[in-house]
């Protein structure tokens, strides 16, 4: 498969987020292009009693990169690959997607989770992917440091 069809896999797992703030989902795939990792924003484990929503937040206490009460896609997929796949996540790509109300493709935006950047690369995702009008990739590194220069 290329870049697309693989965004395709993660739109079709976006589409199952319950976020209320975005809907994204993610896959992560080996470099002989076997999915091990999939994962979309939603509470932790599912559980609806942990949706914090509606809860209220003093904007200077609050991480800016918690912008959501969800588990992000990201995090979903990596702990995913992980949990059934471990030793095949080293050199693999994380694919991101955002889809809109009609489930469709939208812009992902730039990189700004440096919590999300961290991970994939203390899990040893080499290639980060985001949709924009096609296909955006990024060696993890360079996802890191622009992740962080989002704030400068």
């Amino acid at each position: 498969m290329d870049h697309e069809q693989y965004f395709e896999e993660a739109r079709k797992v976006a589409v199952q987020a319950t976020c209320h703030q975005a809907r994204c989902g993610s896959v992560i795939v080996t470099k002989d292009g076997q999915i091990i990792g999939k994962g979309y924003n939603a509470p932790p484990r599912g559980d609806e009693s942990q949706r914090m929503c509606g809860v209220e937040f003093h904007s200077d206490k609050k991480p800016n990169s918690d912008k959501t009460c969800c588990v992000h896609a990201e995090w979903n997929a990596i702990i995913d690959a992980l949990r059934h796949h471990g030793d095949k996540i080293d050199g693999s790509t994380l694919y991101f997607m955002r889809v809109n109300d009609a489930d469709e493709f939208t812009g992902a935006g730039v990189p700004w989770c440096t919590v999300c950047s961290r991970l994939a690369l203390e899990s040893g995702i080499e290639t980060f992917g985001l949709w924009h009008d096609a296909p955006k990739m990024f060696d993890t590194r360079t996802y890191n440091k622009e992740s962080y220069a989002f704030y400068q």
